[in-house]
């Protein structure tokens, strides 16, 4: 998980924040996560800000849609309280249970190719083209061969079954890096963690920006998208270490607390949502069944906060690989989608393709919404839409509605 030190700084930015003080809230947003899930749950899933809710912060609703980044992390600051409100009042259990298998499916597999696409962009392997909108990058570029170089490492790795694959390829990439001149040397390895003065509580003094619509669909996708990460994970990994009971899992009222009041004060501090990290698999694989396994990745994560310094090294097309693998990872969904069935399968293929195709996770997501209850209820199968489905196409009608007819809107 260690990647995400580099990856998340990186992503967010691209948004205009400091990546010092990004470094330092991941790391702490981490450790308090992975602490809460060891003594609250007893799970040995660990906890860190996730990959898809930093690229749609930064590439969907700061660059996208024009919004600054302080405004945004209000955004995330209220969707982490509704979150927090939801948990406690075990409202996210139900919701989640209302939505159809293959949508959360999609869901995970669309966000992947979505961050695959942002990799690919990074690394310079894709490039922006008028006639055809996208089209192969340059390899006359020194620095996409490091990209292409850190893509077949981790691959490697992984086909190997390495434990820290991606750690490595990074790693191994930075090193490829410093030893041809493409990336400068840092000055320094160990020092002090950065300080969050550039970031902390810009969300919470840009409250008052909420007043605007935009602002409000804004946060019910960030409040979306952080819902469904988590929770998918959750019940995956628990699948996977034997935990879940009668097709329930227990105590995921305190795990998703856990995730919760992490979220709540990664937001203050100046980071986007967290989220349970699939990478847990690797320790459940090796025998991890308890709190021990994510509470010694939180003191993991404080270790790590003394290497700031390599932050310098750690370029996008470093990077760049490590999103494509995540991305490689979360489209393993789609082999569990029921593509004979076209009534589920237009709705889940609308959001996976929706995302990466309009640049715009919660675009993705409306399309697959939005037709779903229709085309049930044309295939005769309308009592087996849950009433909350209705309520969510709805809201989602009002999001594109704010999205992309109302001033100040994303109209691109």
């Amino acid at each position: 998980m260690a990647y995400i030190l580099f990856v998340n700084p990186s992503i967010l930015g691209d948004a205009g924040m400091d990546k010092g003080a990004v470094f330092t809230a991941t790391a702490l947003s981490a450790v308090l996560g992975c602490v809460l899930m060891a003594f609250l749950a007893n799970y040995p899933i660990a906890i860190a800000p996730g990959l898809g809710d930093n690229a749609f912060f930064a590439y969907s609703v700061v660059l996208g849609m024009g919004i600054a980044w302080q405004k945004a992390m209000a955004g995330v600051f209220v969707a982490a309280i509704i979150f927090t409100l939801l948990s406690i009042f075990k409202i996210r259990e139900k919701i989640v249970d209302a939505i159809p298998k293959d949508l959360k499916l999609a869901m995970a597999a669309g966000i992947g190719i979505y961050i695959a696409f942002v990799g690919l962009q990074e690394g310079g392997l894709v490039v922006g083209n008028k006639s055809s909108l996208v089209s192969i990058g340059s390899f006359t570029v020194p620095t996409t061969w490091l990209t292409i170089f850190g893509i077949f490492v981790i691959g490697i790795l992984m086909a190997r079954k390495v434990p820290g694959s991606i750690f490595i390829g990074l790693v191994a990439t930075t090193i490829l890096g410093l030893c041809t001149g493409l990336i400068k040397p840092p000055s320094a390895i160990v020092s002090l963690a950065p300080s969050l003065k550039p970031t902390f509580g810009a969300g919470v003094m840009n409250l008052p920006s909420l007043t605007d619509p935009q602002m409000w669909a804004v946060t019910l996708i960030f409040l979306l998208v952080a819902f469904f990460d988590t929770t998918g994970t959750l019940i995956g990994l628990a699948q996977q270490a034997g935990i879940m009971k009668d097709n329930k899992m227990p105590r995921i009222g305190r795990a998703l607390m856990a995730d919760s009041i992490s979220m709540l004060t990664g937001s203050v501090m100046g980071t986007t949502a967290t989220s349970a990290y699939v990478e847990s698999s690797a320790g459940i694989a090796i025998g991890g069944r308890t709190g021990l396994t994510a509470l010694t990745t939180g003191v993991l994560f404080i270790l790590s906060m003394f290497f700031s310094p390599l932050l310098t090294v750690v370029t996008s097309q470093v990077t760049a690989p490590a999103l494509i693998i995540v991305g490689v990872l979360m489209a393993s969904a789609l082999k569990q989608i029921e593509w004979d069935t076209f009534e589920t399968a237009m709705p889940a293929f609308l959001v996976i393709v929706g995302m990466p195709l309009t640049y715009n996770i919660s675009y993705g997501i409306a399309f697959g919404f939005l037709t779903y209850p229709i085309l049930m209820t044309a295939a005769g199968r309308r009592k087996e839409v849950n009433p909350m489905m209705w309520v969510m196409m709805v809201v989602f009608i009002l999001l594109l509605y704010i999205l992309t007819i109302v001033p100040g809107g994303n109209i691109a």
